[in-house]
């Protein structure tokens, strides 16, 4: 497996991020370098469509750019910031287009995970993104269907617990235990990625 394109995408420097803000254009290219297969990827399983992700991805580092002063190393590490904001605008964009009325969530006969697991890889994507991908569909597909459901609805379409418990019509509590149970298997389930530090 790639293990230093990993350790290197974990291991971004937040002193790289400062001399970004400073507007150090060599250390903007290296980050995009370190940060990008795996930002590309994520925007792609959320968004499911190649020219839409990497539009994202354009948006999402112009973003970075400009607002590289605000990240704050006492809340967590530079990949952390740059997935969740990433992972917010690929949502903002699925709900523009359900604004929009466009039919952007995935079917419940049509579960994301198995989307995830049969994607093609990416012109982005290095050997071990793929088998870390196909790692992670088939951990899903393990999963009982009703936690499934539940992750994809929080994690691949952004919903509240509320909105996956209106949605499902189903108690709240049952909403946030299906969850949990669900992402504890699934860090079961993945647990010799990380151990083998395939994983950052």
């Amino acid at each position: 497996m790639d293990t230093p394109t990993r350790r290197a995408t974990s291991a971004i420097d937040p002193a790289l991020l400062t001399s970004v803000a400073k507007g150090d254009q060599q250390a903007f290219s290296q980050l995009y370098d370190h940060s990008s297969t795996l930002l590309y990827t994520l925007a792609f399983r959320i968004l499911g469509n190649h020219e839409e992700a990497a539009d994202l991805l354009q948006d999402v580092y112009l973003e970075v750019w400009r607002k590289v002063v605000r990240y704050d190393v006492g809340r967590g590490t530079p990949i952390a910031w740059l997935i969740t904001l990433t992972r917010s605008r690929a949502i903002d964009r699925l709900r523009s287009r359900n604004t929009r009325g466009h039919n952007a969530t995935v079917g419940l006969d049509n579960p994301v995970s198995s989307r995830v697991a049969d994607l093609g890889p990416s012109p982005f994507e290095t050997q071990a993104d793929q088998e870390l991908r196909m790692a992670v569909g088939s951990a899903m597909t393990i999963l009982p269907p009703a936690q499934q459901q539940a992750l994809e609805l929080a994690y691949y379409e952004g919903l509240s617990h509320s909105e996956i418990a209106a949605r499902l019509n189903q108690p709240i509590g049952t909403v946030k235990t299906r969850i949990k149970l669900g992402m504890s298997k699934l860090r079961d389930s993945l647990r010799h990625f990380w151990e083998h530090g395939d994983i950052g």
